[in-house]
């Protein structure tokens, strides 16, 4: 009986052997490292993103993409539910009651400040940040930008100041709220009147950039968030803020700080792919998910390896 206990213990030992020699074992590697995202198109792609670069660095990864609304998904990185997410920097300003500060609306500043207090208050480490503002923008129609030459909202304000057509398509929010379209007309100086603006009851910008891009009933002019993957596919540009009315919103992947310190190449790993993602580039890409119906899963692969960041 010993002898045959013997020889099982040998062949079990061969076959955990040739197991993990195939790459299915669960003691080699690193990680595992629980992935999140909250539950929208931009989401998706950048869990997504992260998900294929960790894979590729020889990380274990646990798939917990769309997990939930903002306050879910960072309730679920606090609890050690997931270890990372991609979040927006302009949400520093709620997370530690400091809507009032200005400082938000600096991309860098606003970077800076919430690495600081997440770090200090949370223990949550902020990996670089895209260049690309996920923030309230007001677009307006390719062919309409070049023949006017419109690329700021100060380009725009001068635009409808000397008598341009507009007719801007918005949500009552966008059209009434202090800190949206009142607070860009006070800043460039210009001003829509009652017969310019077509209101609409819901918030949702796929509507009001249909309308921009299809001129109905006059519309030229949208409310839009930055990254919005429908701006591409449907011919629109995003007015730039060159005096940052609203507070900026650049994705980066976020970190428990227990995970970071125990793998702080994730920075190294994670940081040029989140560079290399333009507003353009986002608009792209989330394009391809939210109008194409592509997998979100497919389309960070086919961006990581044109780029070079995969093989």
């Amino acid at each position: 009986m010993k002898r045959l206990l013997g020889w099982l213990a040998i062949v079990l030992t061969l076959a955990l052997v040739v197991t993990s020699c195939a790459g299915g074992g669960t003691t080699s590697g690193k990680g595992p490292i629980v992935v999140g995202s909250k539950i929208d198109t931009e989401g998706a792609l950048l869990s997504q993103v992260i998900i294929a670069m960790l894979k590729a660095n020889g990380f274990q990864v646990v798939d917990k993409s769309q997990t939930g609304t903002t306050q879910v998904v960072r309730k679920a990185l606090l609890s050690g539910e997931i270890d990372i997410y991609p979040e927006y920097t302009g949400n520093g300003a709620f997370f530690f009651s400091e809507t009032e500060s200005d400082v938000w609306k600096d991309a860098q500043k606003g970077y800076e400040r919430v690495k600081q207090l997440d770090k200090e208050k949370s223990n949550v480490i902020w990996l670089q940040p895209a260049p690309a503002n996920n923030t309230w923008a007001i677009a307006v129609p390719k062919s309409l930008a070049d023949k006017e030459r419109l690329k700021t909202l100060d380009d725009f304000a001068a635009y409808v100041n000397r008598g341009g057509y507009v007719k801007l398509a918005g949500s009552e929010e966008f059209v009434t709220s202090a800190v949206a379209l009142p607070a860009f007309q006070k800043a460039y100086g210009f001003t829509l009147k009652s017969d310019q603006l077509v209101t609409l009851s819901g918030g949702n910008t796929a509507l009001t950039e249909k309308a921009a891009a299809e001129g109905s009933g006059g519309v030229n002019t949208a409310m839009a968030y930055g990254t919005d993957g429908a701006l591409a596919s449907l011919g629109l540009v995003v007015l730039a803020d060159p005096r940052g009315v609203q507070p900026v919103y650049e994705p980066a992947p976020i970190v428990r700080g227990e995970v970071f310190a125990k793998y702080p190449e994730l920075a190294t790993i994670l940081d040029p792919v989140l560079q290399s993602l333009t507003l353009e580039t986002l608009q792209t890409l989330n394009a391809k998910i939210a109008i194409e119906g592509q997998p979100a899963a497919e389309v960070a692969r086919s961006y990581l390896t044109s780029k070079g960041f995969l093989k």
